[in-house]
């Protein structure tokens, strides 16, 4: 029986991957949304280098939470308009997993190049080489936890027709605590003191969304489809 739930929790992330890369180029879209909300900031601030820099983590953690939130709507949304959503309800796999699985390939698609440009986003921010590491490994943790309070807000709007608008609002007081963790841990001195107890935080927090938001995710499609 698992034999059977692994491929096709694989191919759903794989499907999911591929339309997250083809469909409104979730990927390009997200990157080159953070780099405007990178590269505005600078300009807003002046020439300031040392108030750039102590924003700087506050930028990165911020363009990537609205950057994670662009195609959310398109997590379930989707699936329930071409009818492959009941066939998930009904299918074998746990929907938790699946919810788990699309989370996933939604976070490849959209969360990982927002980690890979990093590096060169910290440049455009002042940031020094050890802020720009702290900064690339915070949003690794944390962007993960994004995306699974979003599927959260993603379930529970999947059966609106304009239900996009509404996972903001859902999302962003849930998603408060990884900003903070995250900011707080970009800000400490990678390998300080002050880096590791918000960092444990953050991965505290992962690891719970990781157990917590796919079951929520999968009551609310549950109790939409009802």
């Amino acid at each position: 029986m698992t034999g059977g739930i692994l491929p096709a929790l694989f191919a759903l992330y794989r499907r999911d991957l591929v339309l997250g890369f083809r469909v409104g180029g979730g990927a390009l879209v997200g990157v080159l949304f953070y780099l405007a909300v990178v590269v505005a900031i600078p300009f807003a601030i002046g020439p300031d280098l040392a108030l750039l820099a102590r924003l700087g983590p506050a930028v990165l953690w911020i363009g990537a939470l609205l950057a994670t939130l662009l195609g959310l709507d398109r997590l379930f949304q989707a699936d329930r308009d071409d009818g492959s959503l009941d066939l998930l309800l009904m299918g074998e796999a746990p929907l938790g997993l699946v919810v788990l699985a699309k989370a996933l390939a939604h976070w490849t698609a959209t969360g990982l190049p927002l980690v890979a440009a990093v590096p060169v986003l910290g440049l455009f921010l002042n940031l020094g080489p050890e802020a720009i590491a702290a900064s690339a490994l915070c949003l690794l943790v944390g962007t993960p936890s994004l995306t699974l309070i979003g599927a959260i807000g993603a379930a529970l709007t999947a059966g609106l027709g304009r239900g996009g608008l509404l996972i903001p609002v859902l999302v962003l007081p849930l998603a408060v605590p990884v900003l903070i963790f995250g900011i707080a841990a970009t800000t400490g001195a990678f390998g300080a003191a002050a880096f590791w107890p918000p960092f444990l935080l953050l991965v505290a927090i992962l690891l719970v969304a990781l157990v917590a938001a796919p079951v929520a995710a999968a009551a609310a499609l549950r109790a939409g489809e009802g």
